[in-house]
C-alpha cells in the first residue's frame, strides 16, 4: 500500500562519530570499523534496542564498516530459541544486514575457559567457595571497603584442580564460583574480586548439556569482543563502571582490545522499558502478549503499524547522549506522521456511524466521485468513491444544538461532503430513547467538488461512506499505556490507561478497502494513521490505529 522512500540523513554528528573519526585519522585499527548489537536472548527487544540497533549498524553502514549480530547467551536458565528469531527479524525488519557474521557468546565458551586457566596460572583468578550471599557481605560499600575470601589465597594448583572439577559437573549449583583477583579496596565495587564463573546444571539452547559452568557477562562481553575484532564496543551507561573490568581483563590476559564507549539508553515518556516490567505486564494478562500494539517492543510497534523508516528517523532525531534523559514518546509519534505523511495512501471510513440520508438525492442512483490518494505524493494519482442517496457520517459530526463556533452538520447549517456536494442539514429521527438515528438533509447538485460553476463556500468538510457500498470492519483505537510521563515507581502499575484500547465494532470503510491485508498502512482523512491487524481475515476486518493525526495528548494536558 505504500512505497519505501526515506528522508533519513546520512552521518549525523555525535560524540561516538567524533571518536571514530579520530581513531580513523590515526590509524588506530588500521582504518577499520567494527561494531557489534550483542542482544540477551531472554525477551522481546524493545525501542531501546532499536536505538541501539540504529547506532551500531549505522555507524557500520556509514564508514563502510562491519556490524556484528552476537547474542550474549551465557544465562541457559532465562534463554530461548524463540527470542533469538524474534530478535533477529526485529533487526531486519528495521533494515539492517548482518550477512555472515551471526555469532553467540556461547561459541567462544572453550576459549574463554581457556582464558580463564590463563588468568589462574598468573595467579589473577581463584576458585571461590563463599555463596552468593556471603560474597555480597564481603564485597563491601561505596564507602566501605570489602574484605578478602578466605578462598583467594589458594594455590594455582589447587585452583587449576577445582575449576577443572567444576567444569566436569562434580559440584552442586551455587556451592563454588571462579573470581578474578583483583582489588577488595578498590572505589569502583566491579573490581573487587568480580565473579567470572558459576555453575548452573542447566541444558543451555544450543550447547545442550556440554557445559554446567557458565560465564558471567563481564568475563564474556570484552573477551567476545576482541575474538570477533571489534574496534568500537558501544555499550548503555550502566556499563560506564564494568569498563575498568573490561579493560583489565583483556590487558591481563594480553589480547587484541577493543575500545568500550558508552552513550545514555533511552528514557521514553508514558512508557515502561525494564525486561522485568515488561514482563509483568505479559504474565499478569495487563496487555495481550509481547506484541500488544500498546507495548514499546520492536514487534509491537510492528503491529501497531510503525513503519521502520519511522523508527530509523526517530533514532536520529534523539541522537546520541553521554546523559540519561526523558524522551517525549510525542516525538516518536511525530516521526511517525512525518514518515507516513509524504507516503501513505488516503482513504474515507467511519469509526462511529450516523446514517445521513440526502431527500432530494435520486433513490436509485449511484455517482463514481474522484478523491486523491495522496495530495503530498501526486504520483500516486487518484480513485473512484461510490456516492449515493444514503451514507454514513460520524456521530461528531452533527449537533443538534451546536455549540458556538461549531463548523460541522447541524439543522439549518451547511458543510461539504469530502470530495463531493454541498448539504444542508434538515430533520432528526430519533428512537424511543431519544437517541438520534438518523440525519435528513438536502445537497445542491451545482456545489459538485471540482464543477467549474461550484463557487459556494462553507466553514466545515466532512468525511463520509456510502451505506451501500460500505464494508464493515471492528478498529481498535490505540492510546498511551500509562496516564503519567514517567510510570517508573513502585506503584507503576496503578497509572495504566483504562483507556489505552477502546474497540469499535460497527465501522464502516469505502469500497477501495476491500483488498486490504495484514500489515497494510494508511490514512483515514481526519481520524489519523492506521493498519491492519495480523488478526484481520477477508470475512472480519480488523483495523488498529496507529497515531491520530495530531498530538491529542498536548491538549489533554493543558485542560
Amino acid at each position: 500500500m505504500e512505497n519505501n522512500k526515506s528522508h533519513e540523513n546520512p552521518k549525523p554528528s555525535n560524540f561516538i562519530r567524533e571518536i571514530i573519526d579520530d581513531d580513523i585519522s590515526t590509524n588506530k585499527y588500521g582504518g577499520r570499523v567494527n561494531t557489534r548489537f550483542p542482544p540477551e536472548p531472554n525477551g522481546h527487544l524493545h525501542i531501546g534496542h532499536a536505538k541501539s540497533i540504529c547506532l551500531n549498524f549505522g555507524i557500520a553502514r556509514d564508514y563502510n564498516g562491519l556490524c556484528n549480530l552476537r547474542f550474549d547467551d551465557t544465562n541457559p536458565t532465562k534463554e530461548e530459541m524463540e527470542y533469538v528469531e524474534s530478535i533477529k527479524e526485529d533487526v531486519r525488519w528495521l533494515g539492517f544486514d548482518w550477512e555472515d557474521r551471526e555469532y553467540y557468546a556461547s561459541d567462544y565458551f572453550e576459549q574463554l575457559y581457556e582464558y580463564a586457566v590463563q588468568l589462574i596460572n598468573k595467579g589473577k583468578a581463584f576458585v571461590c567457595d563463599l555463596s552468593a550471599d556471603e560474597i555480597r557481605k564481603y564485597r563491601g560499600t561505596l564507602t566501605q571497603s570489602g574484605k578478602e575470601s578466605p578462598f583467594r589465597n589458594r594455590t594455582i594448583e589447587e585452583n587449576l584442580d577445582l575449576f577443572e572439577r567444576m567444569r566436569k559437573g562434580e559440584f552442586p549449583d551455587g556451592s563454588k564460583t571462579l573470581r578474578a583477583k583483583v582489588d577488595m579496596s578498590s572505589p569502583n565495587l566491579n573490581m573487587r574480586d568480580p565473579v567470572m564463573y558459576r555453575i548452573l546444571h542447566e541444558t543451555h539452547h544450543r550447547t545442550g548439556d556440554a557445559w554446567c559452568i557458565y560465564p558471567m557477562y563481564d568475563w564474556a562481553h570484552g573477551q567476545s569482543d576482541s575474538i570477533e575484532r571489534i574496534t568500537h564496543s558501544i555499550c548503555t551507561l550502566e556499563f560506564e563502571d564494568h569498563r575498568p573490568l573490561y579493560d583489565w581483563f583483556i590487558d591481563e590476559i594480553g589480547i587484541y582490545h577493543p575500545q568500550q564507549i558508552e552513550f545514555a539508553r533511552l528514557n521514553l515518556s508514558y512508557t515502561v522499558m525494564s525486561k522485568r516490567r515488561l514482563l509483568q505486564l505479559v504474565e499478569e494478562g495487563l496487555v495481550d502478549g509481547w506484541d500488544d500494539p500498546r507495548m514499546p517492543t520492536i514487534s509491537g510497534l510492528r503491529r501497531r503499524g510503525y513503519s521502520p523508516e519511522s523508527i530509523r528517523y526517530f533514532a536520529e532525531r534523539i541522537g546520541v547522549a553521554k546523559r540519561e534523559n526523558m524522551i517525549d514518546v510525542a516525538l516518536l509519534e511525530d516521526s511517525l506522521r512525518e514518515d507516513l505523511n509524504k507516503r501513505a495512501p488516503r482513504f474515507m471510513a467511519v469509526l462511529r456511524p450516523l446514517k445521513l440520508i440526502i431527500d432530494n438525492y435520486p433513490d436509485a442512483q449511484t455517482e463514481e466521485l474522484e478523491a486523491v490518494n495522496n495530495p503530498e505524493d501526486p504520483a500516486k494519482g487518484s480513485r473512484k468513491i461510490p456516492f449515493s442517496k444514503v451514507l454514513y457520517i460520524e456521530q461528531d459530526d452533527f449537533r443538534e444544538n451546536p455549540p458556538p463556533k461549531y463548523f460541522r452538520l447541524s439543522p439549518g447549517n451547511e458543510v461539504r461532503l469530502r470530495y463531493a456536494y454541498i448539504i444542508k442539514g434538515t430533520e432528526v429521527i430519533k428512537n424511543s430513547s431519544g437517541n438520534i438515528v438518523e440525519v435528513h438533509c438536502t445537497y445542491d447538485p451545482a456545489t459538485r467538488s471540482g464543477l467549474s460553476q461550484s463557487q459556494k463556500k462553507v466553514k466545515g468538510t466532512i468525511h463520509w461512506v456510502s451505506a451501500e457500498h460500505s464494508i464493515d470492519a471492528e478498529v481498535r483505537l490505540y492510546d498511551r499505556l500509562f496516564t503519567i510521563e514517567d510510570p517508573s515507581g513502585d506503584n507503576w502499575k496503578e497509572f495504566i490507561n483504562p483507556n489505552s484500547l477502546e474497540k469499535l465494532t460497527n465501522c464502516k470503510l469505502e469500497p477501495s478497502l476491500a483488498n486490504i491485508k495484514a500489515k497494510d498502512r494508511f490514512q483515514f482523512e481526519r481520524l489519523g494513521y492506521f493498519c491492519v491487524d495480523y488478526d484481520s481475515t477477508e470475512s472480519k476486518k480488523i483495523i488498529n490505529r496507529t497515531v491520530t493525526l495530531r498530538d491529542t495528548w498536548a491538549k489533554i494536558e493543558k485542560a
